[in-house]
């Protein structure tokens, strides 16, 4: 019984994540667990555990009296989610090239290949989904697991706080991916890193992150940064 609790509260979780990140559940809303319970059809004890959880991820916040609702970011905690990921992700590369094996080799090809012909189909989707499950088995090829867990985690927030640009580049992302690949099959983990430095130049966010970082190095206090899209209001 104790496992069927277990596996019921993960996938609770990753259902209201989901719904965090897509704005389905927009910030400040309450999470009452009753109303949740009904939604997700599970009973409140996995619910709980799973605003727990999501809690301990910065999803969530529990005030007293008030109970479970939504966070609330601020510009400061959505502009550091970008410093974060600029140290996080060249470094999850190149530990993927050095211990990457032939299994997560074939999930990333597999993908790519995948990948490239939705996108050159224009067939739109899923390739979120796709990407996620890329990224998420270079984190995983990385071997550790507290670092493949900062990678997801980082990425869920960024996801939530920097939604991509509609017109995403999305055949090009998933050559960059594919040479991202290349690199890790080599095991070289130096172009890996320069990949993905390359990639993250131009992500959103990456010219306010630039500046400050120019600016930190020169010795000047930084300019206040450009609010993130995503942090003002949620989305009804």
């Amino acid at each position: 019984m104790g496992v069927v609790m277990r596996i019921s509260a993960q996938s609770v979780c990753a259902a209201i994540r989901d719904d965090i990140v897509a704005g389905v559940l927009p910030r400040g809303a309450r999470l009452a667990e009753e109303q949740l319970a009904q939604r997700y059809g599970v009973s409140r004890v996995p619910v709980r555990e799973a605003l727990r959880t999501l809690e301990s991820e910065g999803f969530v916040v529990s005030r007293r009296h008030a109970g479970a609702c939504v966070a609330r970011p601020d510009e400061r905690e959505a502009a550091d989610l970008l410093d974060i990921r600029a140290l996080l992700e060249p470094l999850g590369a190149a530990r993927a090239a050095q211990r990457r094996t032939e299994a997560h080799l074939k999930v990333m090809r597999g993908l790519v290949r995948l990948g490239r012909q939705r996108a050159g189909q224009g067939q739109d989707g899923d390739l979120r989904s796709l990407a996620e499950w890329f990224h998420e088995t270079v984190a995983q090829a990385t071997g550790s697991p507290p670092l493949a867990a900062l990678l997801v985690q980082n990425r869920r927030k960024i996801r939530w706080l920097h939604p991509p640009d509609p017109a995403a580049r999305d055949e090009e992302s998933w050559q960059e991916r594919g040479a991202l690949v290349d690199a890790i099959a080599r095991g070289d983990a130096e172009r890996a890193r320069a990949v993905v430095l390359a990639q993250l130049d131009r992500a959103p966010g990456s010219a306010d992150l630039r500046a400050f970082e120019a600016e930190m190095r020169a010795g000047r206090p930084p300019a206040p940064r450009k609010p993130p899209v995503n942090t003002a209001r949620g989305r009804s």
